[in-house]
């Protein structure tokens, strides 16, 4: 013989009922945390090498040589997911980032706030020559930044303040976007360490070797480092 189960007709009843319910309530966002969010994700990239080779430079505006051009098409070259770019204005990072968006026909934003840290008196010096003349004053600073910093160099807590105010911009901005930022080293590090809570006295521990790319992935206004250094691909979303 035979047996069936029917469900009681209170039973199903209920059932449909809490169904009505939850459907109700996912078109009302009370269960948004389980319906997702868009991620954000922000591509970190450093210029590549600029004309006069290895010097230190903050706000001095050499441009990119030939050598430079290379490594930044390299690093751009295979898929590109970005849906804008942000660059700082000086011409290392902004000649690269204006010909990359005019390639893949998406908006280059210049954003002031991402330009290099100034080093005041140590501005165009090769690093061997400045170990000759101050040593212990090199070691201080990449030591510690915020306490040791260059004669006539620009105030470690103001450039920290412009640098977190230009990712807290952008992550506002382009919420659930695909950005590439173009910008330096000491900025990078520092969009890095503002993620990651590290002291600035680790700052300069961070290698970012010219045309590096890192990747912060933003969720529910979370920031979080994805690689540093690394490659771009394959593309988030």
């Amino acid at each position: 013989m035979s047996l069936k189960y029917r469900m009681p007709v209170d039973f199903a009843n209920v059932c449909r009922r809490l169904l009505l319910q939850t459907r109700e309530m996912v078109e009302r966002g009370v269960f948004e945390f389980f319906k997702g969010e868009e991620v954000t994700v922000i591509d970190l990239m450093r210029h590549g090498e600029p004309v006069g080779g290895e010097l230190i430079r903050g706000h001095r505006d050499d441009p990119l040589s030939q050598t430079g051009w290379k490594q930044m098409w390299a690093a751009a070259q295979d898929s590109r997911p970005w849906q804008r770019i942000i660059t700082s204005p000086l011409t290392r990072c902004a000649n690269f980032a204006l010909e990359l968006g005019r390639e893949m026909k998406i908006p280059v934003l210049q954003e002031g706030r991402l330009r290099e840290i100034g080093f005041g008196e140590w501005e165009g010096v090769d690093l061997a020559t400045l170990y000759r003349r101050c040593p212990k004053a090199v070691n201080r600073f990449w030591a510690d930044p915020e306490h040791n910093p260059p004669p006539g160099g620009e105030y470690f807590p103001s450039f920290q303040a412009r640098v977190s105010a230009a990712l807290d911009g952008i992550i506002h901005d382009f919420e659930g976007e695909h950005v590439l930022v173009v910008c330096h080293g000491a900025v990078i590090r520092m969009i890095i360490a503002l993620v990651l809570g590290m002291p600035t006295d680790r700052l300069f521990r961070l290698e970012v070797p010219y045309a590096a790319v890192s990747r912060i992935l933003v969720e529910r206004s979370v920031p979080r480092l994805s690689f540093h250094c690394g490659s771009c691909w394959p593309a988030v979303g």
